[in-house]
């Protein structure tokens, strides 16, 4: 028979483990590792030091500033398993040198088969993570920018076991000439879960901490040309002892459409997990908004199916 701590740890660990991150799989938060929008999951995630086209806070804080339009996007993934995976993101300047941004991303599983203790249905189960941010940069000089971003989490694992947490990230980026920017990033600072079960088990449940990893990234792109494209690197530690490397690289052919690929999960420790990104971009331009669609096609460690993420964003 199947009783409830079993179904509760099965849950558990599909939410947590079925992840693009894989070299952190079985850590809190792994959904909020995953990226942000088709363009910046299609260009690997290598963000951390981009300042150009729509941009949200997630990669960095300090990239608001140079953020020229009032932007909108909202993304939704395709994934295996049951999984979804969708984002919402305002950002918009505020005077010459800062910028704002809002965001939620949402993840889940759906349709598990829940069991009694006997055996019997009890309907299928839901599980939720779910994280609102507000990114605020400013630009104290012509060449340095800083942001930090302030974050909610709220967990929803089963029936009266849920769990909320705050956590801050911090970013920099310095422009090194024209065309070189250099981005560094303190991501989960504080983050974590703290479960609580006595609820649903009365005395036998106890209280658990889940600490998220805190990730220390420092990324460098170059701008290609005029407006012609960019690329981009990084390198991610943290304090569970991964080191990651990731590339991305995007080309604008036209003003109507650009591409992109990279290579991300690039564990040092182990380069069989590298894995490469692809993307594109389709705009245009209808009554003073700038609409665009964005695609990206990832493909997922210990996983025989890719992502698709598709995002809508318009400037305005």
């Amino acid at each position: 028979m199947i009783n409830r701590s079993v179904i509760v740890s099965l849950v558990f660990a599909l939410c947590l483990c079925a992840s693009a991150e894989a070299q952190l799989a079985g850590t809190a938060g792994t959904f909020a590792r995953m990226g942000f929008g088709a363009r910046g999951m299609g260009m690997s995630n290598a963000m951390t030091a981009v300042t150009a086209s729509e941009l949200a806070g997630y990669y960095n804080p300090a990239s608001i500033p140079f953020q020229t339009a009032r932007t909108a996007m909202v993304s939704y993934g395709a994934l295996s398993l049951d999984r979804s995976f969708n984002m919402l993101a305002y950002t918009q300047a505020i005077g010459p040198a800062a910028g704002v941004s809002l965001r939620v991303i949402n993840a889940g599983t759906k349709n598990i088969d829940g069991r009694d203790g006997d055996g019997f249905p009890t309907g299928n189960l839901t599980v939720s993570e779910n994280q609102f941010a507000l990114s605020f940069g400013m630009r104290p000089s012509k060449y340095v920018s800083i942001g930090v971003t302030p974050k909610i989490y709220y967990s929803r694992l089963y029936t009266d076991v849920t769990t909320s947490s705050f956590g801050l990230d911090f970013g920099v980026m310095i422009l090194l000439s024209e065309r070189f920017t250099l981005g560094a990033a303190v991501r989960d600072v504080m983050s974590k879960y703290k479960w609580d079960t006595s609820t649903l088990y009365g005395q036998q449940g106890n209280t658990t901490i889940d600490k998220f990893p805190t990730l220390n990234i420092l990324g460098l792109s170059y701008a290609v040309g005029d407006k012609l494209g960019i690329v981009s690197a990084e390198i991610e530690s943290s304090n569970k002892s991964t080191t990651i490397v990731r590339m991305g690289a995007e080309v604008n052919l036209s003003e109507e459409f650009s591409l992109r690929t990279g290579i991300d999960h690039w564990n040092l420790d182990d380069a069989k997990q590298a894995a490469p990104t692809f993307g594109f971009t389709l705009r245009t331009s209808i009554a003073g908004m700038k609409p665009a669609i964005h695609y990206a096609y990832v493909i997922e460690p210990y996983n025989y199916f890719a992502m698709h993420i598709i995002s809508l964003s318009t400037g305005f």
